[in-house]
């Protein structure tokens, strides 16, 4: 099956097809049983549809030109009880058959989102998030729409044909020759007409990515666009991209108009023949009337299937486009991964971080952020990390985190190298307060909670209480539990940066990175939350980034990253500083 379908598809690399059918085949198998389930009854409601026109048939021929009355009562009755079953039956199948389809729906985007989860900001940082989203929805959609929605209709398909044209043999067997003239002129338009569609389904998947892009980019940012007058702007650049896309959609409608138009037409020719032959028949008396038209209706069974089958060989050009947008987000390979046996972290940890001969660059920069850098910081002591803008401070707390692994060298907490750690143990003792304070849609408290889901609410009130949060917690009318905005829009920035200094507080983390986390706040206030957070995380290590003075006044350990080297400029005692360059 899989050979198949990727042998299907023209002019792509058949490896890398077959690699993402088997994907893909994965979320399918482990609803075999539910699969299973709705073929069967798939063939009963298809068995049912093909009794319906023999039914009319007898009912026709049998009851009403025969003129036998019982036969008449009985067939409609029969009719009647068979509707009744198959609404029934459908109504069953359409309610698994969407239970099938969003369990493997929510298994594909759950699976891709987990695996976006372990790739690096960097990957993020050159891709459009309103790309992404766009392949994790509209993309993921369409690949499970063919993987479930094609596999049924395929079948029912196969079964109508088969079914239908055995009883157009039945019925007469040299009109039944028309079916095979109409086939072969279907298959070789749609043969022909894929690669157009081909083509302009993925010019309307893309054309999607650009408005979700344009979306997710200036809604949060309307605040800027308002503050410069750039409305009328932006507003023109998403007429322009809605234009574009209209345009690409009408093109693509039209190109799956004549796709299935000349079928269509083609189906109604042969219809019509079929009337005036059988039509003759009838007339001469060589044939009955509920027979011409069981007929006609069969070869309207028998045609339909075969547009679906083939149709579905269209459906898995468009899908492909899909499925190649979504490997695209799944071949991305994490920059850094989870050792096979990864190393415990004591729970006494101390704290103690090294950097030995570490060097580190971006791929697609030439100059290195570390350049075979060495340096200790002491357990326990609070460093200041200073250097000018962009000389990639926040690397190296990127590399601290794990979130990338350096090139060459060794960075190592507690002597352990951070190599030997699972990233998510490792964030664990690691608690990061940075500039961009991230704020999710939820309550106060949930915001508060959210890297520690455990804690009480007391835990909670009384880092609220460490970190400043007091006056603003009674400010609101619903306390901790008032609910905050899409991005919590309606703190202030040193609101915002309370509520991340009370995440770390409940973290509890041996390492306390602060990322210019005071600079939305004014000095006093500043003086008043580092003198609160030496005091809360005394004895952990404290790391300081900010380019206020009085921020990093009183450290213990100054470390500047100067030409790629990070450069001990005073220390607490020589004795701690050995080794050190």
């Amino acid at each position: 099956m899989i050979r198949w379908l990727s042998a299907a598809i023209d002019g792509q690399d058949r490896g890398r097809l077959e690699e993402a059918f088997r994907w893909l085949y994965t979320f399918v198998r482990p609803q075999s049983k539910a699969i299973i389930g709705l073929m069967l009854l798939s063939v009963c409601s298809s068995a049912l549809v093909l009794l319906q026109p023999w039914l009319t048939k007898l009912l026709i021929d049998e009851g009403l030109l025969a003129k036998d009355y019982g036969m008449l009562v009985t067939m409609a009755i029969t009719m009647i009880f068979v509707g009744i079953f198959s609404t029934g039956l459908s109504g069953v199948s359409r309610y698994l058959h969407t239970r099938l389809s969003g369990r493997i729906l929510f298994a594909l985007r759950e699976h891709l989102y987990e695996h976006l989860q372990t790739l690096s900001p960097q990957f993020y940082g050159g891709r459009r998030i309103g790309d992404i989203l766009s392949r994790l929805d509209g993309d993921v959609s369409q690949i499970q729409r063919f993987a479930v929605d094609s596999m049924f209709s395929a079948l029912s398909s196969v079964l109508g044909l088969a079914g239908a044209f055995a009883l157009l043999i039945t019925l007469s067997w040299k009109l039944s020759l028309l079916v095979l003239v109409l086939i072969p002129l279907e298959v070789l338009w749609l043969r022909w007409m894929r690669r157009k569609v081909e083509r302009q389904a993925r010019i309307i998947r893309e054309r999607s990515a650009d408005l979700s892009s344009f979306l997710v980019e200036t809604l949060p940012a309307m605040k800027f666009i308002q503050a410069v007058s750039q409305e009328k702007r932006e507003s023109g650049k998403l007429h322009n991209l809605s234009n574009h896309y209209l345009t690409d959609l009408l093109k693509l409608q039209v190109t799956e108009f004549f796709t299935q138009a000349v079928p269509g037409t083609l189906t109604s020719l042969t219809r019509a023949t079929a009337f005036l032959i059988g039509g003759y028949w009838v007339i001469e008396g060589q044939w009955q009337l509920g027979s011409l038209i069981a007929f006609s209706t069969y070869l309207g069974m028998a045609t339909g299937p075969v547009q679906s089958l083939l149709g579905l060989y269209v459906a898995i050009q468009r899908m492909s486009v899909s499925l190649d947008r979504v490997m695209d987000l799944r071949r991305a390979e994490p920059d850094i991964t989870a050792p096979d046996t990864p190393a415990i972290l004591p729970d006494d940890m101390q704290g103690e971080l090294q950097f030995d001969r570490v060097c580190f660059r971006y791929q697609d920069r030439d100059a290195a952020i570390l350049d075979h850098a060495s340096v200790i910081m002491p357990a326990g002591g609070t460093i200041a990390l200073t250097g000018p803008s962009g000389v990639g401070k926040s690397t190296v707390i990127d590399l601290l985190m794990r979130y990338y692994d350096p090139q060459q060298g060794r960075i190592l907490i507690d002597g352990i190298n951070l190599k030997q750690l699972a990233p998510m143990e490792l964030r664990k003792r690691v608690a990061l307060v940075s500039q961009d304070i991230t704020m999710f849609r939820g309550t106060l408290m949930e915001n508060i909670r959210y890297a520690s889901p455990v804690a009480t609410d007391a835990e909670v009130l009384a880092a609220s209480d460490e970190a400043r949060l007091s006056d603003l917690i009674a400010s609101l009318p619903l306390g901790l539990e008032t609910p905050l905005g899409e991005r919590g829009s309606q703190l202030s920035g040193g609101q915002k940066q309370r509520v991340a200094i009370a995440r770390a507080i409940l973290q509890k983390p041996i390492i306390l990175i602060l990322d210019e986390a005071t600079s939305a706040v004014d000095e006093a206030t500043e003086t008043e939350v580092i003198a609160n957070v030496n005091r809360i995380f005394s004895g952990k290590t404290r790391i300081l980034i900010s380019h206020r003075a009085s921020t990093l006044s009183g450290v213990d350990l100054r470390i500047e990253l100067k030409d790629g080297q990070l450069v001990v400029e005073n220390s607490v005692s020589e004795v701690e500083l050995n080794g050190i360059n």
